[in-house]
């Protein structure tokens, strides 16, 4: 699954290259980030996130009792229910575009206005309007691409769910660089200073792109997902085995995942009433931001939801699981699994899955704060995309890092959650996390909006200038997540009668990585400015990286002879 997720990553680091090559931190890339935002309210109400908490846990209990035609009717009812949903809010959101890019960007609004005068190119509420309409269709299919992932998760088949959305970037940025070939009078090279309305023909390419890749990622899940199935027995019944029951599951699932999805929401909202550019600053900072939480993250959360699953629902299945004696004298609270030994079962593959998150999120973390414009300069630094552009960037990757330990932490105690069947817990401490963001995300992006961000970098003031309003929203969304994992660890704790954070190994990570980084700051100043950012990249991180790793062996940190058993494993099987 990580190998997959490293590959669709690093075709994402591609398309946003190609994004900052020909937009840079301007209007065409708020547009691109909102009209991929609008339709995403689809994805988060019936994609990936939710329909695999309502669908894995259900369908995994049929495949571990063996009840292989009821789990193939149950996966049947729930794509025929999909495609007649997804399609029907596709074609709502087609014809509604006009009012949900208002409701979505309000900002964009005041564009007109100042086009007319001449002090705008792109009207990008107009824009907005045109692109959305074309994604809409590309977010049904996803959709549906997340049911195939659901199977193939609950199959054990990671990896091609996994490596899929690789055609969707790939799809994105071949129409990009097609479209800019052809437009530019001196071929591709010169593509970068294209005027206002050519770079609206070559955005409008870039989501046609994106139509054809979301086509590409579900079809080429398609047949695996149909083999493990043994047939599909496409139905529109509620009555199907299961159905209900993960119906049930969507209301409260909605409000977790869905309601994380809102900060999302909220942050182009507020970013579209702040100076150009905020909105696709946002947007790249993400992708690097990202690549931790899905890497190190999301895989371990998502690998993990159908196994606490069959620990929940079958106790035979435990095996190794079983938990220390002191583990299941304290878990006696955890009464839906019935016995303490469940309950220390569960506790002890919580805590381990926490560990081997944190194991390489720490250092994640500490390098981007300490090595973060590294990364965005070899990322980003080219064609449009400037000197300023790269430290408004990031600036906002090192606010959206501050929350990336317990963003990843809270995805693994949610879908503890979902495994026990109690999904209005993580909902409500979703609601926290978005209020959160919001509280203190609208005074922080309007007073920090009021500074360029040459008060921070010695920067020549030239060229039209960048602010910092998008750095107080990363800023409130790391709050809020924090906010969130308090929240999800309290009523886990209390569940279990035990602390299931391991907070002792993490801050051990913590200051190694503090440790290593001291040697690959010095590497990073003694190099030479003339170096091509991604050199200096490589090396700097290589140097980190490596020291890192020679400190966990040093210390004797478990995780990472676990991590080495596992690669040893894949490799040799």
């Amino acid at each position: 699954m990580a190998v997959g997720i490293f590959l669709s990553r690093l075709m994402g680091f591609l398309r946003e290259r190609g994004l900052a090559y020909f937009f840079g931190v301007g209007p065409h890339a708020d547009v691109f980030r909102a009209a991929l935002r609008a339709p995403n309210v689809l994805q988060n109400l019936l994609g990936e996130g939710t329909l695999s908490a309502a669908f894995i846990p259900v369908y995994s209990r049929f495949l571990a009792a063996g009840e292989r035609e009821e789990a193939r009717r149950f996966a049947g009812a729930m794509l025929g229910l999909l495609v007649a949903a997804a399609g029907a809010i596709a074609l709502l959101g087609v014809l509604l575009a006009r009012p949900l890019v208002a409701l979505l960007a309000a900002g964009f609004l005041q564009d007109a206005p100042e086009v007319a005068a001449g002090r705008l190119a792109v009207d990008r509420y107009e824009l907005t309007v045109r692109a959305v309409r074309i994604l809409f269709p590309m977010t049904a299919v996803l959709v549906l691409s997340a049911w195939a992932l659901g199977v193939l998760n609950s199959h054990r088949r990671f990896f091609l769910s996994y490596v899929a959305p690789v055609l969707w970037n790939a799809a994105i940025l071949a129409a990009l660089l097609a479209a800019g070939a052809a437009l530019a009078p001196g071929g591709l090279r010169a593509a970068s200073g294209l005027p206002a309305p050519l770079l609206d023909r070559v955005l409008i390419a870039a989501c046609f792109g994106a139509l054809a890749g979301g086509l590409l990622q579900f079809l080429v899940q398609l047949p695996l997902a149909l083999r493990l199935l043994g047939g599909l027995r496409l139905s529109l019944s509620t009555a199907a085995p299961g159905v209900r029951e993960a119906l049930a599951t969507f209301a409260p699932v909605v409000g977790g995942r869905g309601v994380v999805q809102l900060a999302g929401y909220l942050d182009v909202f507020l970013a579209s009433f702040l100076a150009a550019g905020a909105t696709g600053a946002l947007g790249y900072a993400q992708m690097p931001y990202l690549l931790p939480v899905s890497l190190f993250g999301l895989s371990v959360a998502a690998a993990e939801l159908p196994e606490l699953a069959r620990l929940v629902a079958h106790p035979a299945l435990r095996g190794k699981e079983s938990a220390p004696s002191a583990d299941r004298s304290t878990a006696r609270k955890l009464s839906r699994l019935g016995d303490p030994e469940a309950a220390g079962a569960l506790l002890v593959r919580v805590r381990r899955s926490l560990a081997q998150m944190a194991f390489l999120n720490a250092p994640t973390a500490v390098g981007y704060l300490a090595f973060g414009l590294l990364v965005v300069a070899a990322l980003y630094r080219t064609g449009s995309f400037g000197r300023a552009d790269t430290w408004l960037v990031y600036l906002v990757l090192c606010g959206y890092t501050l929350g990336l330990l317990a963003t990843t932490s809270s995805r693994l105690l949610q879908n503890t959650f979902y495994a026990l069947g109690e999904a209005k817990t993580a909902a409500g401490a979703a609601v926290l996390h978005v209020a959160t963001s919001a509280t203190l995300g609208v005074p922080l992006m309007l007073w920090l909006d009021r500074f360029p961000v040459t008060v921070v970098a010695d920067l020549p003031a030239k060229g039209r200038p960048v602010y910092l309003g998008a750095v107080g929203l990363a800023l409130a969304s790391a709050a809020g997540a924090w906010l969130e994992l308090w929240r999800l660890r309290r009523a886990l704790r209390r569940r279990l009668g035990a602390e299931v954070v391991p907070w002792a190994a993490v801050g051990k990570m913590l200051g190694l990585a503090v440790i290593a980084a001291a040697p690959a700051a010095g590497l990073a100043w003694a190099l030479p400015e003339a170096l091509h950012p991604a050199l200096r990249a490589l090396l700097v991180l290589g140097l980190y990286g490596g020291a890192y790793l020679l400190l966990a062996r040093l210390a004797g940190v478990g995780e990472l002879e676990a991590l080495a058993a596992r690669l040893r494993r894949r490799r040799n099987g």
